[in-house]
């Protein structure tokens, strides 16, 4: 049988492998981790509000039932496309027939990636993790802290990038501080936390019309998000954040940065040996195959796609519709009938703010508000995997509505700040 390989079982992986269920095919499907995550609620994870479990289903369970799929957990290095085979990081290597790869992406600073260890990224859950330990310990630390300009340090909490990460990452940092740990501090007043939002371009959520950009700048000031934008990030240490705006150069003492600016697609582009556009985005035809090997499939994040003139953009929905795509059109090639174009089927964008407040656009329609946060919860509530996942969020959320309590605080006790990260801490 026809060997497919699959690299990356996110939203496209995924979806790919599904297509193929029926096919008569052998698939390999190879992920650096055992799980299958829901990326669009991470930000819950990083903030407490959900655990891991609830957006996250292990890979061999979802695709236990599809005979024609072996999982590997393991990390590709390099892909050879005219050998048509992958290498793995024990220096194993995996012939294929089809190979789609879905790779994802990853953090860009820019060039500065010494800031990474100082301004964490999400896109993982150790990456939820480490920015929910780091929120969390701040809030510990500016209880144990008696200098007044420290404690404030550690209570000014900054995220960089204005995108839909950003913008929920800040709202609900707001409500951690403004509700969650209200009364459970004596030395500190959590509500007297800030939470800055710094933007380089002019507005926020720069994906979305300039009147629903506005409206969701509205609301994040409602809720308490010193919003900054015009403002370009210039240097960051362990106890400020430097940036440039029309006034000049701009100092901001803040010890937890959370970084949500740039996105690359993932490394492994480049081995395909084509040209790659400025993000490391792979170009790839309508048929979704790279020039010159129309059996290497590149999908999600990390191609550089088109429909209908324009590019399609990063999210989820398009990255399930291109693995299916892809997969359809290996069956087509293996029946010799004739390949599917890859068509974007924009169902519409949503962008949560916080408690009570979100931005939504579907077709002609844009609303914001109550209504458009309700829609939201509906809309992620019924794409998670799994029938267990769903209820489980949905009783956390309805427990953290009612009490704003959030159910994921747990610190392990050797979890501490490292030395290179905290140089004033106290004790």
């Amino acid at each position: 049988m026809p060997h497919v390989v699959i690299i990356g079982c996110g939203f496209g992986g995924l979806a790919a492998a599904r297509e193929l269920a029926d096919a008569d095919v052998r698939i390999t499907m190879i992920d650096r981790t055992n799980h299958h995550l829901f990326q669009p609620l991470l930000y819950q994870v990083a903030t407490a509000g959900l655990s891991a479990p609830a957006i996250s289903a292990p890979i061999r369970d979802i695709l236990s039932d599809q005979r024609n799929v072996t999982t590997l957990m393991a990390d590709v290095t390099a892909i050879d496309v005219d050998a048509r085979a992958v290498s793995l990081e024990d220096g194993s290597r995996i012939d294929y027939d089809h190979l789609i790869v879905a790779a994802g992406s990853t953090h860009s600073y820019f060039g500065r990636d010494d800031w990474a260890r100082l301004a964490p990224g999400l896109k993982t859950l150790a990456d939820a993790f480490e920015i929910r330990r780091r929120v969390l310990m701040a809030f510990e630390y500016a209880e144990r802290e008696s200098d007044d300009r420290r404690r404030q340090e550690w209570l000014t909490f900054t995220v960089i990038g204005g995108g839909a990460t950003g913008v929920e990452m800040a709202g609900t940092l707001v409500e951690i501080a403004r509700h969650t740990l209200r009364g459970e501090f004596r030395r500190i007043d959590p509500q007297s936390a800030r939470v800055v939002l710094i933007e380089g371009s002019d507005r926020i959520l720069g994906a979305y019309p300039a009147d629903l950009s506005e409206k969701a700048r509205e609301q994040l000031q409602a809720l308490g998000v010193d919003v900054r934008t015009g403002s370009r990030v210039v240097h960051i240490d362990e106890q400020c954040v430097r940036y440039t705006n029309f006034d000049g150069e701009q100092s901001l003492a803040s010890r937890t940065v959370v970084w949500s600016a740039g996105v690359a697609a993932s490394p492994l582009g480049k081995s395909l040996g084509v040209e790659t556009d400025r993000a490391g985005r792979v170009p790839v035809s309508p048929e979704l195959n790279i020039a010159g090997h129309d059996n290497v499939y590149v999908i999600g994040d990390l191609a550089a796609a088109q429909s209908d003139g324009k590019p399609v953009p990063g999210v989820s929905p398009a990255a399930k519709q291109m693995g299916r795509i892809a997969g359809r059109n290996i069956k087509n090639r293996i029946a010799n009938r004739a390949l599917e174009s890859f068509v974007y089927r924009d169902y519409g964008s949503l962008a949560t703010i916080g408690r009570r407040a979100a931005i939504a656009m579907v077709g002609k329609f844009k609303f914001s508000g109550f209504s458009a946060w309700l829609f939201w919860l509906f809309v992620h509530v019924y794409f998670l995997i799994g029938f267990r996942n769903r209820i489980i969020v949905m009783s956390d959320w309805a427990w953290a509505y009612f009490t704003f309590k959030r159910s994921a605080r747990v610190i392990p006790a050797t979890m501490h700040l490292p030395a290179s990260h905290d140089p004033d801490r106290p004790g």
